[in-house]
C-alpha cells in the first residue's frame, strides 16, 4: 500500500545519511504491520536539538532537547485501528492525516553513537516509535503499555533491512 508521506526538511546539514529513504521505509512498514490499509499523511519534521526544544517547548511546555515528538491527530487504539476511515478522511485530499512526528536527527546521531549503533538504525526506530504513537501506542506506565509499545517497535524494525542491533 502506497501511503502518502510529506517530508520537511529543516535542518539539511545535519543529514549525515540519506534520511528520507531510512523513515520512508520505516513509516510505510509501520502502517503495514498494524494493518493500515488507507491512503494517509504523516508530516515530518526532521530538526537538530534546538529545533526539537522549541517544538517541545512551545506544544508541551517543557523547554529541553528530546529524540522524538509525536502528534497524533486522532486518538486511536493501540493495535485496533477502525474498520471504517471514512469519517477521518480530510474530504479535499481523501488522505487520513495520522499525525505529525518531529525528529532531532542531532540527537538520533548521538544516541547511535551511545548505544552503539548506527545513526540510520537510530532514525529507523524513533520513526517507528513515533508512527506507533500516531496510531495509538503509549509508554505512560513503565509496565504492560511499555512493554507492548517496545515489542511492536522491535518486531517492525526486524521487518526493516539495516535496522539489526549491533
Amino acid at each position: 500500500m502506497k501511503h502518502s508521506i510529506r517530508i520537511v526538511f529543516e535542518q539539511l546539514s545535519l543529514q549525515k545519511f540519506t534520511v528520507s529513504s531510512i523513515i520512508r521505509r520505516c513509516i510505510h512498514a509501520a502502517l503495514d504491520a498494524e494493518g493500515i490499509c488507507v491512503p494517509c499523511e504523516i508530516n515530518v519534521l526532521v530538526t537538530d536539538d534546538a529545533g526539537i526544544q522549541i517544538v517541545n517547548r512551545e506544544s508541551r511546555n517543557l523547554n529541553k532537547p528530546t529524540d522524538v515528538l509525536s502528534f497524533p491527530m486522532f486518538q486511536l487504539e493501540a493495535g485496533n485501528p477502525p474498520q471504517d476511515w471514512t469519517e477521518y478522511q480530510d474530504p479535499e485530499t481523501g488522505l487520513v492525516p495520522l499525525g505529525d512526528m518531529c525528529i532531532s536527527l542531532e540527537r538520533a546521531i548521538a544516541q547511535a553513537k551511545e548505544f552503539g549503533h548506527s545513526p540510520r538504525r537510530e532514525v529507523g526506530y524513533l520513526t517507528i516509535h513515533s508512527v506507533l504513537h500516531l496510531l495509538g501506542y503509549d509508554h505512560l506506565d513503565e509496565g504492560e503499555q511499555k512493554r507492548q509499545m517496545r515489542a511492536r517497535e522491535e518486531a517492525i524494525a526486524a521487518r526493516v533491512g539495516g535496522m539489526q542491533r549491533s
